[in-house]
């Protein structure tokens, strides 16, 4: 399918993307070496401390001795904290020819968006927190959400993820339990992509997205109108999303759970519980359970989650996602995969 939104980046934005690119596979041989020191100083991993806090510690000031881990910190840092930096900058190269088309696109289609009433406060845990170490946040330039959905994701991430994200998030849309659904909540729907895989593996659906970010959900609004599909979105907390229960049939997330903490994942489960009708179905996944790794794995994870901008992934990964889903109500619970770990439920008839 066809991007309408592509954005024609030029030279200077081009080489810096690529940069950004090659520098990364380029110190792939590096990740190697440090490999082997890590190895080095932890022979035997079962023997680190079971608190993650201290483990992380023990580890990481055992390899301060190692220039080599020294270089890929630094290495990773400044990606973090320029990546969102150098994509805005391809963006403002191009702007003056994509307005025409983003405007065309946020104004002229089916596809609707509903911002949170005037005064509405966002709740504590997404306030001033700059997730993925996003330069000021989600809310921070008026195109963020284009920014992040097509130059980010698009341009950078799908790179380096192996097989591709919208392979995955496809792969993933098609594993709810039943070929067709009629009415199909995204929570967490940010730029759309996930919402793009529900509606391409179910055509005929009505699809409704909730998400606490404008600047996503106006990206969101321009890809649903761009391929002519009649979304309607809302800037809602996912746990709190004021439909009326039995609103729908599916209820379905992708990698939402990780930015936000433990007890606001067990209410928007709750929520997906109330606002299904009887004999729905849920579909929700997120990042690697920290039970499904061993203990250097959890802390690479765990050291990438803080370097990358994500403070609640510990809590995210910690959870028994499926104790969660049969704690809200659900039946049939399965959890499944280790990256997404998809956990599926059904509301009871």
């Amino acid at each position: 399918m066809t991007n309408p939104l592509e954005p024609p980046v030029r030279q200077r934005g081009r080489a810096s993307l690529d940069f950004l690119l090659h520098f990364g596979r380029g110190t792939q041989g590096l990740r190697g070496e440090v490999e082997k020191d890590i190895a080095r100083v932890v022979p035997d991993p079962e023997k680190l401390p079971q608190d993650i806090d201290q483990r992380s510690k023990q580890i990481e000031q055992r390899l301060m001795a190692s220039p080599l881990w020294r270089t890929q910190a630094l290495i990773g840092e400044w990606n973090a904290r320029n990546h969102g930096l150098i994509a805005r900058e391809a963006f403002e190269e191009v702007r003056a020819d994509l307005d025409p088309v983003i405007a065309r696109y946020q104004s002229q289609g089916a596809t609707t968006l509903e911002p949170a009433p005037e005064g509405t406060e966002p709740p504590a845990y997404f306030e001033g927190v700059n997730f993925h170490r996003t330069a000021g946040g989600w809310e921070d330039h008026e195109m963020q959400g284009y920014i992040h959905g097509e130059i980010v994701h698009r341009k950078l991430v799908n790179a380096f993820f192996p097989g591709g994200i919208f392979k995955q998030r496809r792969a993933v849309a098609a594993m709810a339990p039943r070929e067709d659904y009629k009415r199909i909540l995204d929570m967490g729907a940010s730029t759309g992509h996930f919402t793009q895989a529900l509606q391409e593996t179910y055509p005929e659906a009505e699809i409704t997205g909730v998400d606490l970010s404008l600047r996503v959900l106006e990206h969101a609004q321009r890809i649903g109108n761009a391929h002519g599909w009649a979304w309607k979105l809302y800037q809602r907390p996912a746990e709190d999303t004021g439909f009326a229960d039995a609103s729908f049939d599916l209820v379905a997330s992708y990698i939402l759970l990780h930015e936000i903490p433990a007890d606001v994942i067990r209410r928007v489960f709750a929520e997906a519980f109330r606002v299904l009708e009887p004999g729905g179905d849920m579909i929700m996944s997120d990042v690697t359970r920290y039970a499904d790794m061993d203990k250097l794995s959890v802390w690479r994870a765990d050291s990438n989650a803080r370097l990358g901008g994500e403070p609640y992934w510990r809590e995210s990964a910690s959870l028994d996602l499926a104790e969660v889903a049969r704690a809200a109500g659900f039946v049939d619970v399965s959890a499944q995969g280790i990256y997404p770990h998809v956990v599926k439920g059904h509301k009871p008839k």
